[in-house]
């Protein structure tokens, strides 16, 4: 892979968007949550781009597609977190839906990264 630099990655791009907007978004969360759903769902958000900038700083391509899994979990773990929201009327479904869209494309981008660096490694 020839970047420089994580930040030229359009999914770190994409994800680090996403990570900010679900710190929006759970700002009108109730104040107990402020230690439970909302903290989580902010961590796991803050995982995602956090783990494609550590494993692309790594040496090797197999320490960068284990960093890789790692943020596809989290994703998928803030999927989950967003339909709990929903349901608990947090959030709208209209945001909600918004908000899993920009997961699966953040979803597929990563297993393209991953499918990219295994067949050049």
């Amino acid at each position: 892979m020839s970047v420089k630099s994580y930040r030229e990655l359009t999914v770190w791009q994409k994800s680090i968007a996403l990570a900010e907007r679900i710190y929006v978004a759970s700002k009108a969360f109730p104040k107990e949550e402020s230690f439970g759903l909302t903290s989580q769902m902010r961590r796991a958000a803050v995982s995602v781009p956090s783990n494609i900038a550590e494993g692309a700083a790594r040496e090797g391509t197999g320490e960068f597609l284990q960093f890789l899994s790692i943020a596809q979990g989290s994703l998928a773990e803030l999927d989950t977190q967003l339909l709990l929201a929903e349901r608990l009327g947090y959030l709208k479904a209209a945001q909600v839906r918004d908000l899993e869209h920009a997961c699966d494309e953040i979803g597929r981008m990563l297993s393209g990264l991953r499918k990219s660096l295994k067949q050049s490694g």
